[in-house]
């Protein structure tokens, strides 16, 4: 059994669909997903999806991306939303400097406002990271934001970074780049860091494993990223899916 620790099924691409992703993902073990709403539509969505389907859960919060449309409001919209019990992170929230709709000050802003709202919610907080390894990792010392841990998603940077974050409470998350075969760091860190701190994700519909890369990505290949764990570990597929599950039932206290 496999959990997909990150995934948009409230994402407009699965519209005419979205019953059939499901399906896939079950037929093919994914026994629970953890959909993410980072805006007022998607977070709605997340909401309405956690209440359909008894084996999704939800993380909401603001993507670095659209921080300058935040509001207070918004943030205390999403404090409130965090109370339905399979509300289990905070997220994603974090840098992206790769797009630049939200100034870099901005983003820090309401990345700050995001980890201490974990922290008071003693909830995970899920981190996006896009050229910004430096000021994430700052910023996440500068607010202790180990004392509520999180998940470095779809995790891209170094095995020295990625130990730096599990020193903060943080798991590590790989995706479908973990399967590319230009991706020498996904691989290393999958190589090097224990699987008592990793998690597989899709983060789909973006991001499809191989070989399926530059498709619709969806939940029923997250069993791809843990066949090349398991092969870069020289471990059994199952051993991965087992530890990795664990790993996100303990984050994310879902049984």
């Amino acid at each position: 059994m496999f959990i997909d620790t990150h995934v948009h099924l409230n994402a407009d691409q699965y519209d005419e669909d979205l019953q059939e992703v499901i399906e896939r993902a079950l037929e093919k073990g994914v026994e629970k997903m953890v959909v993410v709403g980072f805006d007022r539509k998607t977070i709605e969505r997340a909401m309405a999806l956690i209440e359909q389907y008894d084996f999704l859960y939800a993380v909401i919060g603001w993507h670095p991306v659209d921080a300058i449309d935040c509001t207070d409001e918004d943030l205390l919209w999403i404090e409130q939303l965090a109370a339905h019990e399979k509300v289990v992170g905070i997220g994603e929230t974090g840098l992206d400097y790769y797009w630049d709709k939200s100034p870099k000050e901005v983003q820090e802003k309401w990345f700050r406002k995001q980890i201490q709202l974990a922290k008071k919610l003693a909830l995970p907080i899920i981190i996006h990271n896009r050229d910004a390894t430096g000021d994430v990792v700052r910023i996440l010392q500068e607010e202790d934001a180990a004392a509520t841990g999180g998940i470095m998603h779809c995790f891209g940077g170094s095995v020295e970074t990625a130990r730096e974050c599990i020193a903060m409470n943080f798991m590590i998350s790989l995706g479908g780049p973990v399967t590319f075969k230009n991706a020498r760091m996904p691989k290393e860190v999958a190589t090097e860091i224990e699987l008592v701190h990793l998690l597989i994700e899709t983060d789909a519909p973006y991001l499809a494993p191989h070989p399926y890369r530059g498709k619709r990505n969806e939940p029923s290949l997250v069993p791809l990223v843990a066949e090349e764990i398991a092969r870069l570990k020289g471990i059994s597929v199952d051993e991965v899916a087992l530890e990795t599950t664990n790993n996100a039932k303990k984050i994310f206290k879902i049984n």
